[in-house]
């Protein structure tokens, strides 16, 4: 297998947009990765697209040619991949794949979700479609409120802590010029947030965002993917064994950190799935980060920098986009001199994909 590198990144604003469409937030993404990479559309050789819920929101199917024909992409393979909230992550993944094994020299991974043109109610609905249907028939707040209220139950975590993810997320998103919510809270404004389902409140949850992220691969650039790996557990929460744990997370962080040659211990900054700040607290555990039962404390530590960006509690959580985003955001911060490893971790659903992937500068 060949080392593949990210040669060029680009994003869109995340947010509310009333006047963009899933093709004009990718066409921004895709260009401005294209430029970073200063490569021209007619080099690409593939186009992956990561993208949940485009038909259910925006009534088009067909996503992938749709997308990359807006792009300047026409006439090539384009695939789009589904998996819920780690849609993009599993398309990166499949996209490094075709580079590594030197099916491709040159191929563009985007991500990209339209969801505020629906009413909140429509989108819990969608949202609800990543979970188990017939057996959870609940939305993802009151899925994720069970899992937080299993680790308060078991470790002692608090809604201290986890309020403490919300405050330190929304620091980061402050200072990021892309972030949806650029609003710095206090923990007592955490705490006081309305209830969404118990213990969760307001401040807890991630965003309903419009947005895209793109990436550029290629077998060079200083910036490579040193260790990737996608695992899956069951969709239902429903008769999970240990609503405390994901597992599907441990396993891919296993398997990239061995393929990178690393241990959780070098890891330098991570961005990853706060979808609820319950997930943000497991996935440290899930990481290696710290010992299973303590992440609550780890992520009110700030002992590791976690989620520079905002994390889809401020940054927002554009679904479809939120893998790339992640990769985007851990090579912006690779380039910037933050560090020499980094990581991005994108989960999907209560647990069911995830993606973990270790970056480094060479």
């Amino acid at each position: 297998m060949r080392a593949v590198g990210i040669l060029g990144t680009g994003k869109t604003l995340f947010g509310a947009f009333a006047d963009q469409g899933i093709r004009s937030l990718a066409q921004t993404a895709v260009a401005a990765a294209l430029a970073d990479a200063a490569v021209t559309p007619a080099q690409v050789e593939a186009f992956y697209l990561g993208n949940f819920a485009g038909p259910s929101f925006t009534g088009q199917s067909h996503l992938a040619p749709y997308v990359a024909g807006a792009c300047g992409l026409a006439g090539i393979p384009a695939t789009r991949f589904e998996d819920a909230c780690a849609s993009s992550g599993v398309a990166f993944h499949h996209a490094w794949q075709a580079v590594a094994a030197g099916v491709y020299d040159l191929v563009v991974v985007c991500g990209v979700e339209k969801m505020t043109n629906q009413p909140t109610d429509r989108v819990g609905e969608i949202l609800a479609m990543a979970g188990d249907v017939e057996q959870d028939r609940q939305t993802f707040p009151e899925l994720f409120a069970r899992i937080a209220r299993a680790h308060m139950d078991r470790y002692g975590t608090t809604r201290e802590q986890m309020a403490t993810v919300a405050v330190k997320n929304h620091r980061h998103g402050f200072a990021n010029p892309y972030a949806h919510l650029r609003k710095r809270i206090t923990l007592e404004q955490a705490l006081a947030g309305r209830v969404i389902a118990d213990p969760l409140t307001l401040y807890d949850c991630s965003l309903v965002s419009d947005g895209a992220a793109a990436v550029v691969l290629a077998p060079e650039g200083r910036c490579r993917v040193l260790g990737i790996a996608q695992t899956s557990d069951a969709v239902a929460l429903a008769g999970k064994p240990d609503l405390t744990r994901l597992p599907a997370v441990g396993r891919s962080a296993e398997k990239a950190y061995r393929m990178a040659g690393v241990a959780a211990a070098d890891i330098q900054f991570a961005e990853v799935h706060d979808c609820f700040t319950i997930a943000e607290i497991i996935a440290m555990e899930e990481l290696g980060f710290c010992p299973r039962g303590e992440g609550g404390a780890y992520a009110a530590s700030e002992a590791r920098p976690i989620n520079r960006s905002g994390g889809l509690k401020s940054k927002g959580h554009p679904v479809g986009a939120t893998g790339v985003a992640q990769i985007v955001d851990v090579v912006g911060q690779l380039r910037d001199g933050l560090g020499e490893l980094g990581l991005a971790q994108n989960l999907g659903g209560t647990g069911a994909t995830s993606v973990v992937t270790v970056l480094g500068r060479v």
